[in-house]
């Protein structure tokens, strides 16, 4: 008969899962840091030794790492799905910029989609948060607050999705953006009417969204990222331009 004896789980398995739940569902983030040991063996109700083995296990697992003299974090290799010279390759490779946007585009609205359906109160009041401090700094005329903020939204968004897989991919995606390998995106938050058509995109999203209207969010993400993606279009053409304008006007001051 397939059936085994029903056994107690011990205290350090039952840790490791609550934690590697914790991490896979995004609640603990790469680089973030635990609590020091007594204050989550407290928190956990479990013996520090029990505590020390589930800690131990999870360093080997590879998804915690310990550091002398300053406590145990969450290991930062969540955050990438890229190996670093592909990503060196995505840096060096303009058809690889619009190919992300394209892979963004996909794959936000999908998330903008699932957000509609599946988001919980607490995720619409996040997301309708974050949006009002964009609305906020709009005023404050800051594009690197602005830029922080846009993808503090996006974020916010594929997390209301409540598709782990989805979670983890495009956090890997934001860290690009973020660590400039594809471009700056204060060229377009530095742009005034750029900075009101983005916003305004922004605002779309949230209400489709908070209204609960999958198709239309999904429809106002695409539109927002397609403009992203020809905005950046155009901005690559004008700085090819430019350079042709300045190789021109050298070769006529040294003639």
């Amino acid at each position: 008969m397939p059936f085994q004896k029903i056994e107690t789980e011990r205290v350090a398995d039952a840790i490791i899962h609550q934690i590697e739940s914790l991490i896979l569902r995004g609640v603990l983030q790469p680089g973030e840091r635990l609590p020091s040991e007594r204050d989550l063996a407290s928190r956990l109700g479990a013996s520090r030794p029990s505590l020390r083995e589930a800690l131990a296990q999870l360093e080997e697992n590879g998804l915690i790492v310990t550091r002398a003299g300053s406590g145990a974090y969450v290991a930062e290799v969540l955050g990438s799905a890229f190996a670093p010279p592909l990503i060196q390759l995505f840096a060096s490779h303009e058809e690889a910029f619009f190919d992300y946007l394209s892979f963004r585009r996909d794959l936000e609205g999908m998330a903008a989609e699932r957000a509609a359906r599946f988001a919980t109160p607490t995720d619409l009041a996040v997301i309708r948060a974050v949006f009002e401090r964009m609305e906020a700094a709009h005023g404050e005329r800051n594009p690197d607050h602005e830029a922080t903020l846009d993808a503090e939204f996006h974020m916010a968004i594929v997390e209301a999705a409540h598709n782990v897989v989805m979670m983890h991919m495009m956090r890997s995606m934001f860290d690009l953006l973020r660590n400039g390998v594809f471009y700056n995106r204060q060229i377009l938050f530095g742009v005034r009417d750029t900075r009101t058509i983005l916003l305004g995109h922004h605002r779309a999203i949230h209400d489709a969204i908070q209204m609960r209207d999958p198709s239309g969010a999904r429809k106002a993400l695409e539109d927002h990222l397609m403009f992203i993606e020809d905005s950046m279009r155009e901005h690559v053409r004008r700085t090819a331009q430019e350079d042709t304008a300045r190789l021109r006007l050298a070769q006529i001051e040294t003639g």
